[in-house]
């Protein structure tokens, strides 16, 4: 018998995200967060106010608290081992907006292909196709990251490149403070304004642009993944995928690394100061074999474009009948600002069920 699939996601820990971009509110439910854990709600709330839209003139002027409610599973600020459900209610959804597309597809949205799978698709906001629906998984991500700090992870992600405008930074010094200093959202001061130019003029000629989140993860410990099927560099592959508008992952080196000999890729082994086995260099991104080994987790996610554009587009009705649609609403130019919690908290998510799952093995 098939097991109810698609909106669930991690083994250990698990989270099962629900709600529609315009219905009453999303949410996610997280089965395994270990008991007594100690939660800083406020960082809870922090994330997704990075996460939530109308935050400045590069993304969606869609006014949303997006304050979180806990419902269960955490009394005093303390987890007590039983499902953590969160909610966040919609305040400012314009489903009007949407009465145009009722009749056509919409150009790369996943309009035709939720009416393909389901024979019904909820039309305000693209419903689950929306990326309102990563509110819920960035709730449980920064519960995710909470039980990782705990170990000695810390996570930052950034907007590395917009348009082909790329940025220079180290990701070993990166902090999460430099990566909030401007609105794009990238710790390179001296390319920050040339970005945001770039999605200024997208957004003023009613079009759209692409680019491309890079992310690292320090303290990782040698150990967690599995082999096969459930490799840890899988399982990321996988996570950043589910993020709506992500068509590519690279992990350490990724497409770079195949110009490169073995004599040039390998990363050779020493014994650190601290007596610990480290890489002279990390063009595995922190993962061999699909296990990390002990160095910083690498990460690049590329981004499409946004597919709603305000501009007229040909399209085709139910029928296959031609169409022309004229969009409205409020859509980001952009979507990277808003996407560097969403992919942070996504990496949270693996590395916090790989690190239960290291444990159940090895405790």
């Amino acid at each position: 018998m098939l097991r109810a699939m698609g909106s669930s996601f991690g083994a250990l820990f698990r989270i099962t995200t629900f709600g529609e971009s315009h219905g009453p509110g999303l949410g996610v439910v997280i089965d395994g967060c270990p008991p007594r854990l100690a939660l800083d709600l406020d960082h809870i709330q922090g994330e997704l106010d990075r996460r939530r839209p109308g935050q400045s003139r590069l993304v969606s002027q869609r006014k949303e608290a997006d304050r979180v409610e806990i419902l269960s599973g955490v009394l005093d600020g303390v987890t007590l081992g039983t499902p953590i459900a969160m909610v966040i209610k919609n305040q400012d959804a314009r489903s009007k907006d949407y009465e145009d597309i009722a009749r056509a597809y919409r150009p790369s949205h996943a309009d035709y292909t939720y009416d393909a799978k389901y024979g019904i698709r909820a039309v305000a906001g693209g419903g689950r196709a929306s990326a309102r629906e990563t509110a819920g998984r960035v709730a449980a991500g920064a519960i995710a990251q909470q039980l990782l700090t705990a170990r000695g992870v810390s996570i930052v992600a950034w907007v590395d490149e917009v348009a082909g405008i790329a940025a220079a930074v180290d990701d070993r010094a990166v902090t999460r403070d430099a990566v909030d200093a401007n609105d794009i959202r990238c710790p390179d001061a001296a390319i920050a304004p040339a970005m945001i130019e770039r999605v200024e003029q997208a957004r003023k000629a009613g079009d759209s642009v692409g680019g491309v989140i890079r992310a690292i993860a320090r303290g990782v410990p040698a150990g967690w993944g599995e082999p096969v099927f459930d490799k840890l560099d899988a399982d990321l592959a996988k996570a950043m995928m589910s993020i709506p508008a992500v068509k590519g992952v690279e992990v350490g080196s990724g497409f770079a690394g195949t110009l490169l000999s073995g004599s040039q890729h390998n990363d050779l082994f020493y014994r650190r100061d601290d007596g610990v086995i480290g890489t002279r260099s990390n063009r595995s991104g922190g993962i061999q074999g699909g296990i990390s080994n002990g160095e910083p987790v690498t990460l690049r996610i590329a981004f499409k474009p946004t597919a709603t554009i305000m501009q007229a587009q040909d399209s085709v009705d139910a029928a296959g009948n031609p169409a022309v649609l004229e969009p409205r609403g409020r859509h980001d130019p952009c979507v990277l600002p808003r996407a560097v919690p969403i992919v942070e908290a996504m990496l949270a998510l693996v590395l916090a069920d790989h690190y239960l799952r290291q444990q159940a093995l090895r405790p």
